[in-house]
């Protein structure tokens, strides 16, 4: 691509090379990726990597708050409102889980980033940002049921949030190990529909007042 036309369309150049490093971080990692192989992708060059986002590891952590922001735009499809609690958490819980399921991607880069012992997340006040929405939603859905007389008193939301992302996280992102070790796939649609139906049990079995 020519640079006439990089400097026309800025923003284009910009979204590029963000897309390519998310897919050159997910397979290899902040250390694996190479930045001329991400400028390759993109249809740009190296100094434009460097001169939009300052360096790999600022582009990583734009990186991140995209995948993030994705889940957080998602998420705003859900409307919950005036939707039973019950059914409600069962919504926003399917949700997070099929959200996994169909963007492994976001789960790759999580990893890697707990390798870094979440370093470039520290440094973004906008990812805890994006993630709050999802708790706050979860916290209404919560305050409804136990109005209702339907949810146990006491529920911590993001603890809550924690063991419910928990619960589709891992065997999407443990999938190879598990297949390996287990000789079971639970990606296979008819083993995973039986994993969502255990897991939904196990969270309104927690859930529910006596």
């Amino acid at each position: 691509m020519n640079q006439s036309k990089i400097k026309r369309d800025p923003e284009g150049t910009r979204r590029r090379i963000l897309l390519a490093a998310a897919e050159e971080f997910a397979n290899g990692g902040l250390f694996g990726a190479r930045v001329d192989q991400i400028a390759r992708r993109a249809e740009t060059n190296e100094r434009m990597l460097y001169y939009y986002f300052g360096s790999k590891e600022q582009l990583f952590t734009a990186v991140l708050e995209h995948a993030f922001g994705a889940l957080t735009e998602a998420e705003k499809t859900l409307d919950l409102n005036g939707i039973a609690p019950v059914e409600a958490i069962t919504r926003l819980a399917h949700f997070v889980w099929d959200y996994y399921r169909d963007h492994p991607d976001l789960l790759r880069l999580i990893n890697n980033e707990n390798l870094h012992e979440a370093r470039y997340i520290q440094k973004s006040s906008r990812i805890r940002e994006m993630i709050s929405p999802m708790v706050a939603t979860l916290s209404s859905i919560l305050e409804r049921g136990q109005r209702a007389g339907l949810f146990r008193a006491n529920v911590d939301p993001l603890r809550f949030y924690v063991a419910l992302s928990g619960l589709g996280y891992y065997i999407v992102s443990n999938r190879f190990t598990l297949e390996a070790s287990l000789g079971r796939d639970f990606n296979a649609p008819s083993e995973r529909a039986e994993m969502v139906r255990m897991n939904t049990e196990l969270l309104l079995a927690y859930l529910m007042r006596k």
